[in-house]
């Protein structure tokens, strides 16, 4: 499918800076889990993958999940770790190869917690981090349903020991990422990982200070931000990924109305988040009854931060719905994204499968070139 122009004074190529971030364009390459990096270390081919993006024009690359030094923050031994001298030096090898391509670039420092054992299988005397012992509730869900057998089993709830060494285990990764020369952080706080099964009932039953309403529910995201601040400096910008769904369930919400929104959202603001992340099937799907806005549009109407939209840009499924028949129908839905971002409803768009299926997708937007075909049997086998 073809644009119907060349998009050079499209807003999708307006500069914006965020702290000393600056960027030449609003399009984000958003994180992707690829498994590419054995024992835990991105190689030149990782350093590779990113640099083509950068070199397409893209002006912000997300990494994928990254885990940060603790027992059970990521299950996959071929997920990158900022942890390490090895994989640190892997690190700065990515950063160099992104800066040389003309990018930016900021890891997306990642604990999966209730979700530990998702990617494969593990230690069982490892006990997963989960704030009640609680895996959530499940509801509409891509996991086998032996794995949602084992992981219903209640485990210990986290301790204030553990706690602590979470919060520790985020500032120091962010600080290292800060070393290798990462131009921000962004922080995986959406999908019933770690950061957001302490914001979702189903799976924070506390009655401490960690837990009960849902303000006092937002305490552990926003201690692990405020580390990261401490840990990072004023300079760089941080990126916090958010999420209605969970993938427990992906009918579960984070908020049944904007109060509850602005509640979680203003929390981490105030405590240093410069960019909200708002992960969504699609960037164009209203969130709340009477409004045509969508999960960035009302992060931004209830903060006045940055935001980052993303879902299914180009896209006419969602990866879930798309996940048996391979190939994903194109969708000109660009028109739709140029006019959001012209009335200010969000700041950022990140492309996801797009970015797999052809690294220029912003010089091919740029140019009003014909959008790529997803095929998830292509483009997710292989690190091009």
């Amino acid at each position: 499918m073809t644009l119907s122009h060349t998009m050079s004074d499209s807003p999708l190529f307006r500069p914006l800076a965020v702290r000393s971030l600056t960027l030449p364009n609003r399009i984000v390459m958003s994180p992707m889990t690829r498994s590419h990096s054995p024992g835990g270390v991105p190689g030149a081919d990782v350093a590779a993958y990113y640099r083509r993006r950068a070199e397409g024009g893209t002006g912000l690359v997300v990494t994928e999940g990254v885990a940060i030094d603790h027992p059970v923050a990521v299950d996959n031994p071929n997920v990158p770790r900022m942890h390490g001298d090895d994989a640190l030096a892997g690190w700065r090898r990515v950063v160099d190869e992104v800066h040389a391509g003309g990018g930016r670039i900021v890891p997306q420092l990642w604990h999966v917690g209730p979700l530990w054992g998702a990617m494969s299988r593990v230690d069982p005397m490892l006990v997963p981090m989960r704030p009640s012992g609680l895996w959530g509730e499940p509801g509409v869900t891509s996991y086998p349903d032996r794995y949602v057998e084992r992981a219903l089993v209640p485990t210990e709830a986290m301790t204030e020991q553990d706690i602590a060494d979470v919060v520790d285990a985020f500032a120091r990764g962010a600080r290292l990422a800060a070393d290798a020369g990462c131009d921000g952080v962004a922080l995986h706080g959406g999908h019933g990982y770690l950061l957001d099964a302490f914001l979702w009932e189903s799976t924070n039953r506390r009655d401490d200070d960690w837990g009960g309403d849902l303000e006092r529910r937002t305490r552990f995201p926003v201690a692990v931000v405020r580390a990261v601040r401490d840990a990072i400096g004023p300079d760089l910008p941080i990126v916090f990924r958010f999420s209605q769904h969970k993938q427990q369930d992906y009918q579960a919400r984070l908020a049944d109305t904007p109060d509850d929104l602005g509640t979680v959202l203003g929390a981490l603001v105030d405590a240093g988040v410069d960019v909200l992340d708002a992960s969504s099937r699609r960037f164009d799907l209203p969130v709340f009854d009477g409004s045509p806005l969508g999960l960035a549009g009302w992060a931004k109407k209830l903060t006045g931060a940055v935001t980052c939209a993303v879902g299914s840009v180009g896209i006419g499924k969602s990866l879930r719905e798309s996940r048996a028949t391979g190939a994903a129908p194109t969708l000109d839905n660009i028109g739709e994204l140029e006019s959001r971002l012209a009335a200010d409803e969000f700041d950022l768009i990140a492309i996801g499968r797009l970015h797999l299926a052809d690294p220029a997708i912003a010089s091919t937007l740029r140019a009003g070139a014909p959008l790529p075909v997803f095929d998830r049997a292509v483009h997710e086998a292989t690190l091009t």
